[in-house]
């Protein structure tokens, strides 16, 4: 696999200022004397010669002084533009403050305000009207042995809807993730935006707008554009992992049915989500007791990450010894509609296998008092549902109940940490999609955990590429999620925290990305011979910021 050292190593005619315009070369003060010498950079650069940490110590001091977040992401993204390691190594080490600013929360407002806030490309934009073009763009890519590719259309950007070009923030800060998380080379990552046009009208309207001002592309010519565009990544990058991201529900499901058997390829926000939130429903279990079957689940969103989070659910309920049907008996859904019951007419084909008999409930108070549950799983881009009543209700019935609150960024969330604490007398499980800072409730402080999925998705590529994996199967998300909750300690669970501290979250990819390698053997799904010590020849593949 190509990585930055080699890059500089191959990279000797470049000198001079286009070496300072090379964000993989480019050491900018660090660049020794005689560095400086060999390269032509003499009285291009300042006198002296910065340590790397002197020049952390000066990135860190300026994106600190910003007035906002959003600013904050600006001053990162440019970093990253003009010297890639020295952003990785601010980002490694100071990964939980800079994990919110370089991804959610922050990069939903940079994708509303990506038009207005552009500065310089990075990845590959492929547009409608670019049919028929789509390997040669492909190999414009400067860099040969792609490992990783994330790919949206925009239609559906966190909480926040069609984005249509702007969406192009949830690619780059995913692939930052891979690499500031699970050390894949940042020359290994690709992110690539499918422009199809977008169905907001104000974004149509935004003169500044990046991407095609028209409705979007439906139908057969829709298709064929991501059939052309999955072809062309079979033959320019042969060994790469296709990450769908932010398609919506309707595109998702379909694409991942398409696909995942013909290439190595997985939807983030399906099976990613799932594995997360079944990784913090084991650890939620080391408080409360019991076994996964012991629970009533209610999900509040049918959509992609609700339904991943259920069938990931369902599978783990028939490995503890539930049929089928039984498995599917514990967990309930409320949509935009209410209750997803089976006499319910046009209901959506992906919410099928979890329709059920009841009676009919128009909210989610309703489904609750219905219901009963004792798991509460928000995925509904619906900030607020999670009401006093509704947390109450719950506590009522149950002395710890869990309350995942998984909708991003933060404006969507369906609680804060400090209501599911208070309104539960402090007794409630809690995990959300974005950050909350710590609660004191009733003498006792409690550390909410971030269900991200950048626990998840960084260690299954890791696996993916120290094993050439050929597929991805639903079996590696399982034993992805087993590997993340077993990370987490007993320390962890007194501070109520059901998933590990992200300043640990290398050491947890390696985890995973051996367990998705194992099966990978196991499985015949490998492209190359097993290694003698599989999680060293892992970590030796790992890029370091150094």
């Amino acid at each position: 696999m190509s990585d930055p050292k080699s890059e500089m190593a191959r990279g000797g005619q470049e000198r001079g200022v286009k070496l300072l315009h090379d964000p993989i070369r480019n050491k900018g003060t660090a660049f020794t004397e005689e560095e400086r010498d060999e390269f032509g950079l003499r009285g291009l650069l300042p006198p002296r010669v910065d340590s790397v940490e002197q020049q952390v110590m000066r990135v860190l001091e300026n994106v600190r002084r910003k007035e906002n977040d959003l600013e904050r992401y600006i001053a990162l993204i440019a970093l990253q533009d003009r010297n890639e390691h020295l952003f990785y190594r601010v980002v490694v080490e100071n990964l939980a403050e800079m994990m919110p600013l370089i991804y959610t929360p922050t990069v939903g407002r940079a994708c509303q305000e990506f038009g207005h806030i552009f500065r310089r490309p990075r990845g590959l934009w492929i547009s409608a009207r670019d049919r028929g073009h789509v390997r040669d763009i492909l190999r414009n890519w400067p860099h040969e042995d792609v490992r990783v590719i994330v790919v949206t259309d925009g239609e559906r950007i966190l909480g926040l809807g069609d984005l249509g070009a702007d969406g192009m923030g949830i690619p780059i800060g995913k692939l930052a993730l891979y690499t500031a998380c699970a050390g894949i080379s940042p020359t290994a990552c690709l992110p690539v935006t499918l422009d199809v046009g977008t169905d907001r009208e104000a974004l149509r309207d935004d003169p500044l707008y990046l991407g095609l001002p028209q409705p979007r592309l439906r139908g057969e010519a829709y298709d064929a554009l991501v059939d052309e565009f999955v072809t062309a990544v079979e033959e320019v990058f042969p060994r790469a992992l296709l990450q769908l991201e932010d398609f919506a529900t309707r595109q998702a499901f379909g694409l991942l049915a398409r696909y995942r058997n013909r290439l190595c390829c997985f939807d983030d926000d399906i099976q990613g989500t799932g594995a997360v939130a079944l990784a913090g429903l084991y650890s939620a279990l080391r408080i409360t007791g019991g076994r996964l079957a012991d629970r009533r689940y209610l999900f509040a969103g049918a959509g992609e990450a609700g339904i991943g989070i259920g069938s990931l659910l369902v599978a783990a309920l028939q490995e503890e010894g539930l049929t089928d049907a039984e498995a599917h008996a514990r967990c309930w859904y409320v949509d935009s509609q209410g209750l997803v019951l089976e006499s319910r007419p046009d209901l959506a084909e992906h919410k099928r296998p979890f329709a059920r008999e009841g009676v009919a409930c128009g909210d989610l108070e309703s489904a609750v008092r219905e219901i009963r549950p004792t798991v509460l799983i928000g995925a509904s881009g619906a900030p607020g549902i999670f009401t006093q009543t509704v947390l109450e209700l719950m506590a009522a019935d149950e002395k710890h109940p869990i309350v995942f609150a998984l909708s991003n960024p933060t404006s969507k969330a369906e609680c804060t940490a400090r209501q599911a604490y208070e309104w539960t007398g402090g007794r409630a499980v809690f995990a959300s999609g974005s950050p909350f800072p710590p609660v004191d409730v009733a003498g006792h402080t409690f550390v909410p955990g971030q269900c991200n999925n950048a626990y998840i998705f960084p260690g299954v590529g890791l696996g993916a590429m120290a094993c050439q994996l050929r597929a991805v199967s639903d079996e590696m998300f399982f034993a992805a999620a087993r590997a993340l909750a077993d990370e987490v300690t007993a320390a962890d669970l007194d501070l109520g925290r059901v998933y590990p501290p992200l300043e640990r979250i290398r050491d947890v990819s390696l985890r995973i990305a051996v367990a998705v390698a194992e099966i990978a053997y196991a499985r015949g799904l490998a492209g190359v011979p097993r290694p003698d010590d599989l999680e060293d020849h892992i970590r030796q593949q790992m890029y370091h910021p150094a």
